[in-house]
């Protein structure tokens, strides 16, 4: 027995051993034991070129000794701080070796053709998977598809920002107790995040401080989020060596934090890409002082891609005063990509004038965001007769490069639509338009349908569309569709939901689906029985009509009470939807022997099906029916439903 434990436990190598003693060397120099000011007596008084006899070792002289297989294997077992010295020590021994090489090589061969040795060191690159898995551990739910997948990330930026953010949060946190009265710079870090990036008890005092992190590893700060109380002239300072490309201020109001704003955006004026503010007051005196910052010495001009405002007020509420400052910050923007007022308390003259503005500035303005304010009637005190207004829009190019327009939640009314219309004819490379949360009725789709017929015929048509919980009714939206499904080139994105429509759309609607859209929600617009009484089901109408072949990737059914006819139309929809790959019908009323439906057309193909959300339907049950969790894709269940059954009995209202 005591033979066959010895065989369970793997017996340690002398290379393991080696390793481990390295990294614990490596984790206690970067957490500053053995050094003066906090550090371990036995390495006291001993020079530097008897550290390696004492059994000292440096990073630099682990990153000479050894070879860059050891190193990466050495890599994945070292703290993040400790990882960092190495990475370094790491890219000086691969510049120095390149450069000593270049020049034996020019000696010997003649020419840096024969520079092999500084190639194969330029394996020093390769720590970026150990910053990964480091990433992945500290924060294992961060999502990171903000990334391109086509650009290979910089793990090691991407750690150290998200470190840096966490430390200012912290100490933003601190510095708005009441009874906080030192220096921000000068705040000590949790134990949490020391011991995160240190993984070590034994850690010198000035470690810990937030000046510290800043020293060491601000110049891995791009974006950042300052919250109002770090608005300081000192945290300006502390952050002016940092070429920061995006900054996000957060509740901005009183004065002093006015005036911390304009000194930061003054010190990275020449750097910043992109600004965003939330909760803030930005009045019109206040945005002024904002842009005239930003502004680059002796002239108007910055290179501000991206502004955004959301759940902010850009005006007083009793004065129609508009920022002149913002005005001619859009106007001189020649860089401006992304233009967002979102919740920003806009009201009809203030989008007008930034209507009015974007079409005379010469940005190439991609995205235009307008959402969440009231701005009925905006357009209509436009004088479209004027002068300047038609020339503006004859030359404009700022809407000729407008790819994505989102108008949603405006309060804007079925006559918008017709002055809006004026404005989409310029959008001639429009992919993305969203008008929901707008009482716009089937009037408002009526102008708006010409405007969807030329953007489906054009070189670059109209990709998604969104009019959710617009007040349509049945005739609005098949009139809609039929446009849609008429069109040259396919829609790829649809939302019609929220919008009481009725069984009686929906033989249009499942004419549209073979229009090769590949994501579609029709969440809440009362598919059901009590849509239409008299006539089949909507569901019914969807499945015994389905095209063959459809390309659905996407669909939202939920919220349509439409019980065992959607159980099936899902299995019909599985079939013949080869590429589909997430289902929402949730809230459904499905009965218990819908799920025998849908697992019996899961057992018929093999598809790509990777969700499948039934959440919201009382009747159903994992419990009751386990054989769902056979059905799994990547290692993971398709069906998502309820784990117990909902009681369902009537309610009793008497006390």
């Amino acid at each position: 027995m005591a033979e066959v434990r010895t065989k369970a436990v793997p017996v340690p190598t002398l290379l393991s051993l080696c390793l481990k003693s390295v990294a614990a060397h490596l984790t206690a120099d970067a957490a500053g034991a053995g050094r003066s000011g906090g550090c371990a007596d036995h390495f006291d008084g001993f020079a530097q070129e008897h550290e390696e006899e004492d059994g000292h070792l440096t990073p630099e002289q682990v990153a000479e000794a050894l070879p860059w297989e050891l190193l990466h294997q050495l890599a994945s077992s070292l703290p993040p701080l400790a990882l960092e010295s190495l990475h370094h020590a790491a890219h000086a021994r691969c510049c120095s070796s390149t450069s000593h090489t270049a020049r034996f090589c020019h000696h010997r061969f003649g020419g840096p053709d024969g520079n092999r040795r500084g190639t194969k060191r330029s394996r020093c690159e390769d720590f970026n998977t150990a910053w990964q898995a480091l990433f992945k551990f500290r924060w294992p739910f961060h999502d990171n598809t903000g990334h391109d997948n086509l650009v290979t990330v910089d793990w090691q930026q991407q750690y150290w920002e998200m470190h840096l953010q966490e430390c200012l949060d912290e100490a933003a946190e601190a510095a708005l107790l009441p009874l906080f009265r030192g220096s921000i710079r000068e705040i000590s870090m949790s134990a949490k995040i020391m011991s995160s990036v240190y993984l070590s008890e034994d850690i010198a005092r000035e470690y810990s401080r937030l000046s510290y992190h800043w020293t060491r590893l601000g110049s891995y700060a791009r974006c950042l989020r300052l919250q109002n109380v770090l608005c300081t002239a000192e945290v300006c300072d502390m952050l002016q060596p940092i070429r920061l490309e995006t900054l996000v201020f957060v509740r901005i109001i009183s004065e002093p934090e006015v005036n911390g704003v304009c000194l930061l955006l003054s010190c990275h004026a020449k750097t910043l890409l992109s600004l965003e503010f939330i909760y803030s007051q930005l009045y019109p005196a206040v945005m002024d002082k904002f842009c005239n910052s930003l502004c680059q010495l002796g002239s108007q001009n910055h290179e501000i891609q991206r502004l955004s405002i959301k759940s902010s007020c850009v005006g007083e509420s009793k004065s129609l005063t508009i920022s002149a400052g913002l005005l001619n910050f859009i106007s001189d923007a020649k860089s401006l990509q992304l233009l967002s007022l979102n919740d920003a308390k806009v009201q009809p003259s203030f989008a007008k004038m930034i209507i009015h503005t974007l079409l005379e500035s010469s940005c190439s303005l991609r995205t235009l965001d307008i959402s969440e304010n009231n701005i009925s009637g905006w357009l209509s005190t436009v004088d479209r007769s004027s002068t300047s207004f038609s020339s503006a829009l004859e030359s404009n190019t700022s809407f000729n490069s407008l790819t994505l327009l989102n108008l949603r939640g405006n309060n804007l009314q079925e006559g918008d639509m017709e002055d809006l219309c004026n404005i989409l004819a310029k959008m001639s490379n429009l992919r993305s338009f969203d008008i929901s949360d707008n009482p716009i009725t089937d009037e408002g789709i009526r102008f708006l349908i010409p405007f969807f017929e030329w953007a489906l015929r054009r070189e670059n048509p109209l990709w998604r569309l969104r009019v959710e919980n617009c007040d349509l009714s049945s005739i609005g939206v098949t009139k809609l569709l039929e446009c849609l499904t008429s069109g040259n080139k396919p829609l790829d994105v649809l939302s019609i939901a929220d919008n009481h429509l009725g069984s009686s759309v929906a033989a249009t609607l499942v004419k549209f689906l073979g229009s090769h859209v590949r994501e579609l929600n029709v969440e809440d617009i009362s598919l059901g029985p009590e849509a239409d009484a008299q006539g089949p089901l909507g569901f019914q109408i969807l499945e015994e009509a389905l095209p063959r072949k459809v390309d659905l990737s996407h669909i939202n059914i939920s919220k349509n009470r439409g019980g065992i006819r959607t159980a099936h139309f899902i299995s019909r929809l599985i079939l013949q939807a080869p590429n589909l790959v997430s289902v929402n019908a949730g809230s459904n009323l499905l009965p218990p022997d819908s799920l025998d439906v849908i697992c019996n057309a899961l057992k018929q193909t093999t598809c790509n099906l990777t969700r499948l959300d039934l959440m919201g339907n009382v009747h159903l049950s994992s419990a009751i029916f386990p054989a769902v969790f056979e059905f799994k894709k990547h290692g993971k269940p398709i069906m998502l439903i309820p784990s117990q059954q909902v009681s369902c009995s009537p309610y009793d209202a008497d006390p």
